[in-house]
């Protein structure tokens, strides 16, 4: 069972290669796939859907966790599910469960702001077909297909006050791991110190200067996204 082993030598991942960009094609065509087909997917007999794909990601990331412990990876200094993606997989389940508001508002811009990224600029080491290579594609474009399902099929839309309580979420989130950061020896949310892998935050300056940077930067993206997916005209639900 090479394909749930921790040797990646056979499975080492290179950005852009021939997997990357099938992935990636794979990404922008169910996107826009699913903006195509959002009149059918109003109906609420999607919801059953719904509920699936939210038990399907906790078994995923169950089996996830179990890789790491059969393998001996799991430690408290990276496995805790601290990173902004970890977190926005726990709150897409819950919102799947809940349909809630305030959780599609920040789910919409973690989203496409930090699980996009994840996706064109992965940090990953097993390639296709190891387990981690699914885990990792899979769970980071559904945490981008989610909030946009929502947008484009159920009528939630964002607000300008959405942005703010996106701020306030990640200001509240920071200083909570950058504690546990210290506490494991982790670096959660690159809060320590860059990635090693290329990264946006390779054009933010050094350390601490980029966590600035990003912060401005978060505040501009965000109202580029609120602007493209506000309400229009009328009122959600």
């Amino acid at each position: 069972m090479e394909w749930f082993g921790d040797n990646y030598a056979k499975f080492d991942f290179e950005m852009f290669s021939l997997s990357h960009f099938i992935i990636m094609g794979i990404f922008l065509g169910f996107t826009a796939r699913l903006y195509y087909m959002r009149g059918r997917l109003k109906d609420e007999k999607w919801r059953h859907a719904e509920i699936s794909l939210a038990i399907s990601l906790i078994i995923l990331e169950l089996i996830n966790h179990l890789w790491m412990y059969v393998n001996g990876n799991w430690k408290a200094s990276h496995s805790l599910p601290l990173e902004l993606c970890n977190i926005s997989l726990l709150l897409t389940i819950i919102f799947l469960f809940s349909r809630k508001k305030l959780l599609y508002e920040i789910l919409l811009f973690t989203g496409l702001l930090g699980a996009t990224q994840a996706i064109f600029t992965p940090s990953l080491n097993y390639d296709f077909p190891h387990f981690r290579f699914f885990h990792f594609f899979i769970t980071h474009m559904v945490i981008v297909w989610v909030p946009l399902y929502f947008t484009w099929a159920k009528g939630y839309r964002p607000t300008i006050w959405s942005c703010v309580k996106l701020f306030v979420f990640i200001n509240l989130l920071a200083p909570t791991v950058l504690l546990i950061n210290h506490l494991v020896d982790g670096n959660y949310m690159y809060l320590n110190h860059k990635p090693k892998h290329a990264s946006l935050l390779d054009f933010l300056g050094p350390y601490p200067y980029y966590i600035l940077s990003l912060e401005v930067l978060t505040i501009i993206l965000t109202l580029i996204v609120w602007f493209v997916f506000r309400e229009k005209k009328g009122k959600i639900r």
